[in-house]
Formats: C-alpha cells, sequence, structure tokens
C-alpha cells in the first residue's frame, strides 16, 4: 500500500502524524511511504530524516493523490476538502460531530474517513488517550498561566505559599484529561476537585491519587457550587464522538471570581462551557463575565515532540493493519477499529455523529458487507 503522511496547515499545528522510525516499520512490511516536504518540521524531523528511513518526500499533492492511505493529525479544513476523494482512506482526528461543513465534505468527497478518537477498546479510547494525557497536563499549566494579573488573571498563585492558601482547581470529568490535569495541578500545589458521575472512576482516582483530591458526584448543583468557588475550572468531559454536554452554565460563569480562568479541553467535540467557542495557540483566551476563557481546539500541538512520537506510539499499530490487510478485512477482524469508521462511499456509518447532524445512519456493516 503506499502511505501519505500530509503537513499540517491548520494554524499553529505543528505534529505530524508518523514520525520517521514509525516510517520505517510501514517500509519494513513493504509499504511505500510518502511524507509531504516539511510535513515534519515543526516535529523536529526534518526531511532527510525520512528519506534516511526510505520514505520518499513529495509534493503535496502526490501525498493526497497517489496515496491508498494518508495519515494525518488534525481534519481537514476547507482549504483540503477539495482533495478529499472516492476510494481514498483518511485517517486522522475528525471530531465531525461538532463540524457539519466537514462532515458534508467528507460524505460529499465519497472518501473513507476513520477517526482516531472512535477506535474503542472496551470502554477506552486508545488513539484518544495520549492527547488527552498531554492536553490534561496542559490545561493545568495554561490555567495556572492565565491566572497572572498581567495576562488578566485575578493575580493568583495557583500553589500558594506557606501562610498563603492555594487556588482551588475543579475539574469536570475524571477521565484521562481529568486525571492528568489532577496530576498537574495538585503538582503546582493547587486544591484539587474533581466531579465524576461514575462511583467505580471515582473509587479508583482515589486510589491513584492517595487521597489527594476531592472528589464529588457530579450534579447540575453541584457543578454550579463547585464552580462558583473555583480560581481555575477545567473541562475534561467526553462521550466518544458525539457533541459535549454543556455542563457549565453562562449563569454559572457569571457567578464565577472576577479574573478567574476556565480551560474547555472538550472544545474539539464542541465544549462544555456554554460560553465556549474555540480558538487558536495565536489568540488563546477571550473574556466572558470577567472569566478568561481558553479554548484552544488543539492543545497539544503546543508541543509537537512530545505529542507527535506519542501518537505514533498509539496509531502505528492500526496503521499497520490498514496497510497490511486493507481497511475492510482489517475492520472485520478488530472490533475496536471499526468503530473509528466515520463515514464510507457518502455513508455516515457512526451513530452518534449522525444523531448530532440530524442525517441517516447506516451501519458499517451494511457498506463494507462484512461482518463487524
Amino acid at each position: 500500500m503506499r502511505i501519505g503522511v500530509a503537513r499540517e496547515i491548520k494554524s499553529d499545528e505543528y505534529r505530524v502524524a508518523l514520525t520517521p522510525a514509525g516510517a520505517l516499520e510501514l517500509i519494513n512490511h513493504g509499504h511505500d511511504v510518502a511524507v509531504e516536504q516539511g510535513a515534519g518540521d515543526g516535529s523536529a524531523f526534518p526531511d532527510d530524516a525520512y528519506k534516511r528511513v526510505g520514505a520518499e518526500i513529495v509534493p503535496v499533492d502526490d501525498v493526497w493523490e497517489q496515496s491508498d492511505l494518508v495519515l494525518k493529525v488534525k481534519e481537514p479544513i476547507e482549504a483540503e476538502y477539495g482533495r478529499l476523494r472516492e476510494g481514498l482512506v483518511l485517517f486522522t482526528y475528525l471530531h465531525i460531530a461538532a463540524d457539519q461543513p466537514l462532515t458534508r465534505a467528507l460524505l460529499d468527497s465519497g472518501v473513507t474517513a476513520v477517526a482516531y478518537e472512535t477506535v474503542e477498546v472496551g470502554r477506552t479510547l486508545p488513539l484518544l488517550a495520549p492527547m488527552s494525557e498531554v492536553a490534561g497536563r496542559l490545561a493545568a499549566q495554561a490555567g495556572a498561566y492565565f491566572l497572572e494579573k498581567p495576562l488578566g488573571g485575578r493575580g493568583l498563585l495557583l500553589g500558594g505559599v506557606p501562610g498563603v492558601a492555594p487556588g482551588r482547581v475543579v475539574i469536570v470529568g475524571g477521565g484521562v484529561v481529568g486525571y492528568n490535569a489532577a496530576i498537574i495541578a495538585l503538582g503546582l500545589g493547587a486544591q484539587v476537585t474533581i466531579l465524576e458521575r461514575s462511583i467505580d472512576r471515582m473509587r479508583h482516582l482515589e486510589e491513584i491519587l492517595s487521597g489527594r483530591v476531592t472528589l464529588l458526584m457530579s450534579s447540575s448543583l453541584q457543578v454550579a457550587s463547585s464552580v462558583e468557588e473555583a480560581d481555575l475550572v477545567i473541562g475534561a468531559v467526553l462521550i466518544p464522538g458525539a457533541l459535549a454536554p454543556k455542563l457549565v452554565t453562562r449563569d454559572m460563569i457569571a457567578g464565577m471570581k472576577n479574573g478567574a480562568v476556565v480551560v474547555d479541553v472538550a472544545i474539539d467535540q464542541g465544549g462544555c462551557f456554554e460560553t465556549s467557542h474555540a480558538t487558536t495557540h495565536a489568540d488563546p483566551v477571550y473574556v466572558v463575565d470577567g472569566v478568561t476563557h481558553y479554548c484552544v481546539a488543539n492543545m497539544p500541538g503546543a508541543v509537537p515532540i512530545t505529542s507527535t512520537k506519542a501518537l505514533t506510539n498509539a496509531t502505528l499499530p492500526y496503521v499497520e493493519a490498514i496497510a497490511n490487510l486493507g481497511l475492510r478485512d482489517a475492520v472485520a477482524r478488530d472490533p475496536a477499529l471499526a468503530k473509528g469508521v466515520n463515514a464510507v462511499d457518502g455513508k455516515l456509518t457512526y451513530e452518534a455523529v449522525a444523531e448530532a447532524h440530524g442525517l441517516p445512519y447506516t451501519p458499517l456493516a451494511d457498506v463494507l458487507q462484512v461482518v463487524v
């Protein structure tokens, strides 16, 4: 199979979908790897690093027009819609439940779109997890930074000092993002509360965090009470493939302390704060009712060396499966990968996305004529 690696053109996106080490593994399996010129520069992987392992360095048109499988990090933006075509398999983060124009472009093109974020093993999301780990850790760092007065924050040191109380961090959601945000917030010395709906998950968090956080059952009243008292609120909720629920309302934001900060890690799926809209690394924050909102839609792109390596570690086995077997046989053998397929031949094959847009849903088995 010919595998293309496209350069990311989204604003301030420096990751690349495949490291040279990953390219070598694919080449050793007999596949051709074509990397767009400069695709790895932002992650400190120059073109020569790919050439040394046997990959081709090619112009952008060759990547999209001559590849059977194209690997990306972020969803195609409007300038790339025209490159989508029938017969191509696109493997990337898509988050299309929150993006109707992209959904329509995928359907109109007939491309086979496989989303990293909906590949699901049991109740885990193995291809989303590494970026969730990065984003959770960055969320606490960003929140601490924007609490500084010159940046519009309250003027609060999150960890406090002896004799001065630390700041209060509330994390809405105790999954991978929430856990990693808690690790960094605790390391900074903050007082941390996690709101979670699963008692079993709270028991697990209590154990692995050694009782250093306050764990509360999430409810509308509890969210409102906790947010009102917080200096920093981190939104860390996820429903796989679907729009994020708006758990923090505009009224709750209005009731927060002046200069408080919210970080919405769920923004790729529409955000979990009612006042959220996507921002970029170049212009990361805005203020609503005196509260600073950090809603960068590609947070891990800020640390591309770490993120690119972590992403390839997770995605490579699935890329190999698609390349070695072809998509049809790969999804027939692996139900987890089958859940990653969001669109095929102009049909939506992921139910939560279809529901989000009010569009017809077609089971993947009906499209590919396989048992999945």
